[in-house]
């Protein structure tokens, strides 16, 4: 680990992987947003981060994938998508040596929270509804609240 803080040009293409993870990024898009070259980008984000920035990239894609395994029912191939990855092949390999499951078998071993908790069906639909609010309400302070 560094014993600077990285630079706030390298973090600019961090955050840039953070938020657009689902894109079609390369190597050169996050150079641009830091303002290096790619060579020099790749060199400087390994020493500040540790790891490169298709590693860091496929982390977050992985990270992604694995709680919409958990939180959600979409097929195995959709969470691929959705994730940015193109190839389900790809992404199982990946996927099984970071977590050390297939995807099938990972989203079996950690079910939904609501798997596990009972709670009444009627709780469930009065705190999942949407709230209706008017645009007078939305300027309000809540009550209690000084």
């Amino acid at each position: 680990m560094p014993s600077h803080p990285p630079a706030r040009h390298l973090l600019r293409a961090k955050d840039l992987v953070d938020a657009r993870y689902a894109d079609p990024l390369t190597v050169a898009d996050l150079a641009a947003a830091a303002g290096l070259s790619p060579a020099h980008f790749s060199r400087a984000f390994r020493q500040a981060f540790g790891e490169s920035p298709h590693a860091y990239l496929l982390t977050r894609r992985l990270e992604r994938a694995a709680a919409l395994l958990r939180h959600t029912d979409r097929p195995i191939a959709t969470v691929c998508l959705d994730v940015g990855l193109n190839s389900l092949g790809s992404f199982t390999t990946s996927f099984t040596r970071m977590y050390g499951l297939a995807p099938a078998a990972y989203r079996a071993a950690c079910p939904p929270a609501a798997d596990h908790a009972v709670v009444p069906s009627c709780v469930r639909r009065a705190y999942g509804r949407p709230q209706h609010r008017t645009f007078r309400e939305d300027g309000a302070d809540p009550p209690g609240i000084a």
